[in-house]
């Protein structure tokens, strides 16, 4: 008996979905395409999807051209909260500017419409390395600000 309440409902996930790809469109236009290996949903002690080995996303424009991909090793997905954080070497690319940054952790709240971070941060720029201690962006990534810029790099090749 002991051994049977070892696989507690709360600790054993709802579902689990292995090679998920995902695509997430609006009036009919493509936003998303998620691939994950394993995707997780729980149900106890709240309800949440979790993304234990990881995920890439790649967003679009509306005319099926990718504006930005974001790749992490972990993610979770709190459903009640409308609450994203996506860990573990996060790294986002804006494929528009070529710009890529680095981050630790990445919060998306649904509920206020932002993307931020309270980690540091790493963004390249071509041959410009910026540091900062966060991030924090609308939901659409379109006002992104690095906060407490804490200085740029600037590099030659020899």
């Amino acid at each position: 008996m002991e051994k049977i309440h070892f696989f507690d409902r709360q600790v054993l996930p709802d579902n689990t979905i292995r090679q998920a790809r995902i695509q997430h469109s609006e009036y009919g236009r493509l936003q998303l395409l998620m691939e994950a290996p394993v995707i997780e949903q729980y149900s106890n002690p709240e309800t949440k999807t979790v993304y234990p080995e990881g995920l890439k996303a790649r967003f679009f424009d509306g005319v099926n051209n990718p504006t930005a991909t974001l790749t992490a090793r972990y993610a979770v997905s709190y459903d009640n909260r409308q609450l994203t954080k996506v860990q573990d070497s996060v790294v986002i690319i804006d494929l528009r500017s070529g710009d890529t940054t680095y981050l630790q952790e990445l919060t998306w709240d649904a509920v206020q419409h932002r993307i931020y971070s309270e980690k540091p941060l790493r963004s390249v720029n071509g041959k410009r390395v910026t540091y900062g201690d966060g991030f924090e962006s609308d939901d659409n990534m379109q006002s992104p600000q690095i906060i407490h810029q804490r200085g740029t790099v600037e590099w030659k090749e020899d």
